[in-house]
């Protein structure tokens, strides 16, 4: 598998400058979690996640672009680097291996992972939003009662770890699939109900408009476009609140494919060509274009104190 091959390949390389470690096996594939900075869990922290959707190739691209650009510059980046004695940054590239090497948006055992958090029985946009009804059917949260799935576990025990006792976490998970613009979605995901930490969200919008005025991202709450039962970002946002002192700030960058679709109609009628950009010129635009949003988060992390300092101008 390309993807997987790719991000081997960058692992040696990787070990140089951080830690490469595979934190699941399923059917036999690795998932890799790659770690960069201090061993400090108490400074803040970024993370970057891709092929959550195995369909949704042009995710784990972009998490392999933003990982091999971070790679070659610390061999010579000596802002970078001082960068990395104030912030840890985590890269899965590819979360759900099964899923992209079978051409499928679910696991190895029709499960939609982003849907596999404990959920309450009701609510959610019907059937898009999450259903028991079949694996066979897209959307499929998992059996009432049944554990997680071994690659949305494996997610959320590396958060827990790795992210919880940092005063902020920024956790950015790439998508395609939806819509002619690149979207920031934000929970909750369950319910149109405002999260808890809105204020510090907003700060963070701000602080892009400002630093980007000419950004690409529409920022909004995932709920307002539809529910979703069984987030996992809800989910790891409400227990990263209940653990005390700090916060996570979940996003999703859910990169408008319809775009794609629309300049090239012919790919539409391919399951991936609904996903991703084909044309070789599109998928280099994309690689490019998202590169400056996650540097931009990254050093939003590892100063923290200025833009959530209240009453203190972005500009």
């Amino acid at each position: 598998m390309t993807e997987l091959d790719a991000i081997e390949q960058l692992a040696p390389a990787a070990s140089t400058w951080g830690a490469v470690d595979v934190i699941a096996r399923v059917c036999g594939y690795p998932v890799h979690a790659f770690r960069f900075g201090p061993p400090d869990r108490s400074l803040p922290g970024l993370l970057v996640t891709g092929g959550v959707h195995g369909l949704e190739k042009i995710g784990t691209h972009v998490a392999i672009a933003f990982l091999s650009s971070l790679v070659t510059r610390l061999a010579w980046d000596q802002l970078l680097l001082e960068a990395l004695r104030r912030v840890r940054v985590m890269v899965i590239p590819l979360v759900n291996p099964v899923g992209m090497a079978r051409g499928s948006r679910a696991n190895g055992r029709g499960v939609d992972l982003m849907r596999n958090a404990p959920a309450a029985s009701l609510g959610g946009t019907p059937f898009v939003g999450g259903q028991r009804l079949s694996p066979r059917l897209p959307w499929y949260m998992g059996a009432p009662g049944a554990p997680m799935e071994v690659e949305a576990a494996a997610l959320v025990e590396l958060v827990e770890r790795e992210l919880f006792a940092a005063p902020v976490a920024i956790a950015v998970d790439l998508h395609s699939g939806f819509g002619l613009v690149d979207r920031l979605w934000y929970p909750y995901a369950r319910t149109r109900e405002p999260l808890p930490d809105l204020a510090s969200v907003e700060a963070l919008v701000r602080l892009l408009d400002a630093t980007y005025p000419n950004h690409v991202y529409r920022a909004e709450q995932t709920a307002q476009i539809y529910t979703i039962r069984g987030d996992l970002w809800d989910y790891l946002y409400d227990r990263r609140r209940a653990a005390g002192d700090g916060i996570l700030v979940p996003l999703t960058l859910e990169m408008g494919s319809w775009t794609w679709v629309r300049k090239n109609p012919l790919q539409g009628l391919s399951t991936l060509g609904r996903f991703n950009p084909v044309k070789p010129h599109r998928l280099r635009r994309t690689l490019r274009r998202h590169l400056p949003l996650l540097d931009f988060l990254l050093h939003a992390a590892a100063s923290h104190r200025a833009w959530l300092q209240p009453n203190r101008p972005v500009m």
